[in-house]
């Protein structure tokens, strides 16, 4: 008796399993067995989200990469001023020392405004040292104009040398670098390279400053180049 009753039930299960199944709609069952195409359902928000990622991380990477090269240059730079101690900063000393040596005031003041000139340099100077910056750039810029007057060279390098330390303690940066490269131009002009060593260090310094690595790693590799050769 009780081993019927244990058989129907397992029967009567099965038969009302089949009844659901069959009785179900048919667009569950479609649904059921509709492909799941995620890719094509994604939000477009969230697929514009995932390429902007991508993107980010490719651009992280490279800024790394561009950090970590200033920072190896930047460690050559401390190492060859250890060895080449005596070169001077760009800044605030602003000397350079003419070809065939240096030469006294007195022998090359023969023009007032030679004179005009030199005392402009130094006012500059002493302005730049009490980061007085503004008052250091008016020196220096009539200190330039006098310099091409007198079509001196090595004055109008130290004059542009000044404005753009001027600038650069200022956060103008872009404006520095026009002084800084003045003074490489000037070289080439002259056929003469006093003072490209500093320029081109405060020229990395700006663009590390102003975030192009790039651009600072340029002028840090012929900063490192100068110094080596100095």
């Amino acid at each position: 008796m009780m081993g019927g009753f244990w058989l129907r039930v397992p029967v009567t299960a099965f038969l009302a399993a089949n009844i659901l199944i069959f009785t179900a709609p048919m667009k569950a069952l479609a649904e059921t067995c509709e492909a799941d195409n995620s890719f094509f359902n994604m939000p477009l928000l969230l697929f514009v989200a995932l390429i902007g990622a991508t993107v980010g991380g490719l651009l992280a990477r490279q800024r790394k990469g561009e950090l970590q090269r200033v920072n190896e240059q930047l460690r050559q730079i401390n190492a060859a001023l250890r060895r080449q101690a005596k070169i001077e900063s760009y800044a605030p000393s602003l000397s350079y020392a003419p070809i065939g040596g240096r030469i006294s005031e007195k022998e090359v003041i023969v023009d007032p405004r030679k004179e005009e000139l030199i005392s402009r340099l130094k006012s500059g100077k002493n302005f730049l040292r009490n980061q007085e910056l503004e008052k250091a750039f008016l020196e220096f810029k009539t200190a330039l104009e006098l310099a091409k007057s007198l079509k001196d060279p090595i004055e109008e390098k130290k004059a542009a040398r000044g404005l753009g330390a001027s600038l650069q303690r200022q956060g103008k940066y872009q404006e520095a670098i026009q002084y800084h490269s003045m003074v490489l131009a000037i070289s080439d002009r002259e056929g003469e390279d006093s003072g490209n060593t500093e320029a081109y260090g405060a020229i990395a310094d700006c663009y590390t400053e102003l975030g192009d690595l790039e651009k600072a790693g340029i002028f840090y590799d012929k900063y490192i180049a100068r110094l080596e050769t100095d």
